[in-house]
């Protein structure tokens, strides 16, 4: 057994709103090329806690569901959630415009308790659902700038634009 498969497994707290594409990131995390798998998905209730190893190393991963009743649950007692976390990955749905507000507010609301508690773990923000094409219809430039405002310089941080989107290919034999 290697040394990385000894060591304790990383804890990663996927967070966001409700069909934001959480289950749908841990699905390709796991390598789950089936498209049944994604089609046929349904919210998540509560947390779902997936253990994966990559490249050697194990990860839990707390997918958390994004419903409201959820997020208020996990806002009481983020003390419970966050104990032990090594890095939080916040998926916002850029498809969803009408909710952007309510996904800042939601991620703020996260960020402030994570700084009066002095839990400074690794944050990645996820654009997800950046389907090709989508920079034409969706310009992201002010939600960035929104994002930097909110999190204190404390915070180690990166944006990435994500998506699982697969298109149909036909080749010619």
């Amino acid at each position: 057994m290697s040394k990385d498969n000894r060591a304790p497994p990383k804890k990663i707290l996927l967070m966001g709103l409700d069909n934001s594409g959480k289950t749908s990131i841990v699905l390709s995390l796991q390598n789950d090329t089936n498209l049944m798998s994604y089609y046929s998905l349904k919210p998540t209730h509560g947390i779902d806690i997936i253990n994966i190893i990559s490249e050697g190393k194990r990860f839990n991963i707390w997918d958390c569901g994004g419903q409201k009743r959820f997020r208020i649950e996990y806002l009481k007692d983020l003390d419970r959630y966050t104990r032990e976390l090594d890095k939080l990955i916040y998926v916002i749905d850029v498809q969803d415009t009408d909710r952007y507000d309510l996904a800042l507010k939601y991620l703020k609301d996260i960020i402030d308790y994570l700084e009066i508690n002095k839990r400074y773990a690794k944050l990645s923000i996820f654009f997800h659902k950046y389907d090709p094409g989508i920079e034409d219809r969706i310009k992201i430039t002010g939600l960035i700038e929104k994002i930097r405002d909110l999190i204190p310089e404390q915070f180690d941080f990166d944006i990435f634009k994500t998506t699982i989107y697969t298109i149909f290919q036909k080749t010619h034999l």
